[in-house]
């Protein structure tokens, strides 16, 4: 009977919830309708008085059109389910990790969403996207290349957050023998308070490689990380 009414209650949550997404995604979806309405109500009339004289250049113009409207459209739900599992979903669960990389994620996503729209109205415009892929693949590599240590340090603060040697508010002894309180755990670098109120800024790969002390750890005991 007790698990009767537990399974009850949790279809009953999951119900409430999906009904929260679906009213995030409607809410995020009116303006987008409401402008894709507006753009072919104006298409609409373009083509009824110069359908006949203009018509290829008006059916590249809504080709164009409409991927832009769909990018957008895909972007704004994309942040608004982003936005609601932050609210709804990360403060609930017992781990930090959704918290610390829900931004990151939302900004990759939205990168990865236009970098697709981009290339889809390119190759509607007759750009070699294959010439532009490669072209894009050896900057990247660059840059790469120009900036190893800053991937390092964005990796390694990865690590340490996945890792949890220490957390925000942990008192800790870096290697070079200052005992610290953690204040950021950033994705390049960290920022601690020193003793005498100054903060000490470190990269994360230095952090990653060396060993720290950490004195909350395990509810005030000492521990070596």
């Amino acid at each position: 009977m007790e698990k009767m009414e537990e399974t009850v209650h949790k279809d009953i949550n999951a119900e409430k919830t999906s009904k929260k997404v679906s009213v995030v995604i409607f809410k995020q979806s009116i303006i987008p309708v409401i402008i894709g309405i507006l753009i072919f109500a104006a298409f609409w009339f373009l083509y009824a008085e110069y359908g006949q004289a203009y018509r290829k250049q008006l059916d590249k113009a809504i080709q164009i059109i409409i991927i832009l409207f769909a990018t957008y459209w895909t972007y704004k739900i994309a942040s608004a389910l982003f936005g609601w599992y932050a609210a709804n979903i990360a403060r609930k669960t017992e781990t930090t990790l959704d918290d610390r990389f829900m931004p990151l994620f939302r900004r990759i996503s939205a990168t990865i969403i236009w970098t697709i729209g981009l290339i889809i109205l390119l190759s509607k415009l007759g750009v070699n996207i294959n010439a532009l892929i490669a072209t894009l693949g050896i900057g990247s590599l660059a840059i790469a290349l120009a900036a190893q240590d800053t991937i390092s340090n964005i990796i390694s603060g990865f690590l340490i957050m996945i890792d949890s040697p220490f957390s925000i508010g942990d008192t800790i002894k870096l290697h070079t023998g200052e005992k610290v309180k953690v204040l950021e755990i950033g994705i390049r670098r960290s920022k601690f308070l020193a003793e005498d109120n100054g903060i000490v800024i470190m990269p994360n790969l230095d952090l990653s490689k060396s060993k720290i002390t950490n004195y909350s750890k395990n509810r005030g005991e000492k521990d070596d990380v």
